[in-house]
């Protein structure tokens, strides 16, 4: 009876070491596929700093043209903005190799996140029931469309909006806006990730709701609380000027709307399978 415990122990010591020897495998080709897309963006630096990390600030950035153009239209001045581009500056000897490398490596992690999901994805779904895995279908796709949204939403909106007011914001006109190249950089990449990464709420209210820790009725109860917590959020991520509080809150509260009807069906599913 000893020796039979003693077998099925050892059986399940080797399938944990074995589930983590793979999942140590998928993080690898993970690591390996921010690396080359890491790679190929320090090599495409004109690419990725001239027409990508820093159109946002120039009067030709596709956002900045429209705004001008709904100015004309509304006769509102005000609407046109970064027609005089921010001075970006260097202060540090290494700071703008360091900056290229991170950047970078941002780049890297930013286009391989779809491929990330994918290996984690492959990693989980042996473990999930045969119904799991038909309600599951499509969970990288919605999620890397979620993710790439939030980055789109935040670069060809949030990002010149926050430059223009940043940049040329004055507490006098004796001093003048030179913007160090890192601060610059900081602002736009994290601005853009954390909107990526927030735009993943539907996701995690289907898991939550998966597991029984939300439900449609908790969240219908607490829609002011929920209003708040995003505004919050949004004070958080975004610059401390209303407007871009706003533009990131008002996506965030229709995708709560959203993630209330995810949550409905999720519970509706649960109930058909405890039946």
């Amino acid at each position: 009876m000893a020796e039979k415990e003693s077998t099925k122990d050892q059986k399940e010591g080797m399938s944990f070491w074995s589930h983590l020897e793979e999942l140590r495998g998928h993080l690898i080709r993970s690591a390996v596929a921010v690396f080359l897309l890491a790679i190929g963006a320090f090599i495409a630096k004109d690419i990725i700093f001239d027409y990508v990390i820093l159109a946002p600030k120039e009067p030709y950035f596709i956002t900045n043209r429209a705004f001008c153009y709904l100015a004309e239209m509304l006769s509102v001045p005000a609407l046109c903005i970064n027609q005089k581009p921010v001075q970006i500056i260097n202060i540090e000897l290494a700071g703008q190799f360091k900056t290229h490398i991170i950047v970078s490596l941002i780049v890297g992690i930013i286009v391989a996140f779809p491929f990330i999901l994918w290996e984690f994805w492959k990693f989980i779904k042996p473990a999930l029931h045969p119904r799991e895995k038909a309600n599951s279908r499509g969970a990288v796709f919605v999620t890397s469309f979620l993710f790439i949204a939030g980055v789109c939403f935040s670069y060809f909106l949030i990002a010149p909006l926050t430059i223009n007011f940043l940049g040329s914001y004055q507490v006098s006109t004796m001093v003048a806006n030179q913007i160090a190249l890192r601060s610059y950089i900081t602002t736009v990449t994290m601005v853009t990730f954390a909107t990526g990464l927030v735009f993943e709420l539907p996701v995690i209210v289907y898991f939550l709701s998966r597991v029984g820790l939300l439900t449609p009725e908790f969240m219908k109860k607490n829609r002011k609380t929920a209003f708040i917590l995003i505004i919050a959020l949004s004070a958080i991520i975004t610059p401390p000027d209303i407007f871009s509080q706003v533009l990131v809150g008002i996506p965030l509260y229709v995708l709560y709307e959203i993630s209330i009807g995810i949550s409905k069906r999720v519970k509706k599913q649960r109930e058909e399978d405890e039946i």
